[in-house]
């Protein structure tokens, strides 16, 4: 099938100029899983401003009184809602996107990566997010914080202590080899983390939290 292009505001058949006809290949997507195992706690904070904002808007004009109207501050409804929770199976999970990050640490355009490899959803929360399920026992922690006007605050959050999860990793193998894929994985997971407090994170130097080792990897 001859393909045209436009050249000096004519229709100019791709043969014409000696490209010859365009040729794509079928894609060559394979499925990998990996099983990765915390080497440091994993902290989450599920972003739950929605709940803060519908909660002021059924306040109407109380909100906007004095403190003496504020509501007692409830540490187990914040930690609750800091925790990503599978709508079906009630499960907690976390958005993996680490490995998208680890391409800065190996000179890969992470343009590229987005294409190349997809993280498989285990299932989802009630606003949609993608999750992975984390297997292990979640524990409050409470600490201080500050919030982006500066002002200190203490935030209830889940902490795991002890954790791992299975990884299902779709990618295209005419794009990355699976070695290389399980390199950045490795890298993801020394270098970038999960989480709140990571090596990665996008406002501070982390305290090290959400590190992990891949245990094993297998393409299917």
């Amino acid at each position: 099938m001859a393909v045209a292009t436009r050249s000096n505001g004519r229709a100019t058949p791709v043969e014409e100029q000696g490209g010859g006809v365009l040729s794509v290949s079928a894609p060559n997507f394979k499925v990998a899983t990996a099983q990765i195992i915390g080497t440091s706690p994993l902290m989450l904070h599920r972003f739950n401003k929605k709940v803060e904002l519908m909660a002021k808007h059924q306040a109407g004009s109380r909100a906007n009184r004095g403190k003496s109207d504020k509501a007692p501050r409830d540490f187990e409804a914040d930690y609750e809602g800091a925790r990503y929770r599978d709508k079906k199976a009630g499960w907690d999970g976390f958005n993996a996107a680490s490995m998208i990050s680890a391409c800065r640490t190996a000179g890969i355009k992470m343009t590229q990566m987005k294409l190349a490899a997809f993280i498989e959803a285990d299932g989802f929360d009630e606003d949609g997010t993608p999750l992975i399920r984390i297997y292990g026992d979640p524990v409050m922690d409470v600490r201080y914080a500050r919030n982006q006007t500066g002002v200190v605050d203490l935030r209830a959050r889940p902490r795991w202590d002890e954790w791992h999860a299975i990884l299902r990793i779709r990618f295209d193998a005419d794009m990355i080899a699976f070695a290389d894929l399980a390199n950045l994985l490795m890298r993801a997971g020394q270098q970038v983390g999960i989480g709140e407090g990571r090596p990665d994170s996008a406002k501070s130097a982390g305290i090290g939290y959400g590190l992990f080792d891949v245990v094993g990897e297998l393409p299917k």
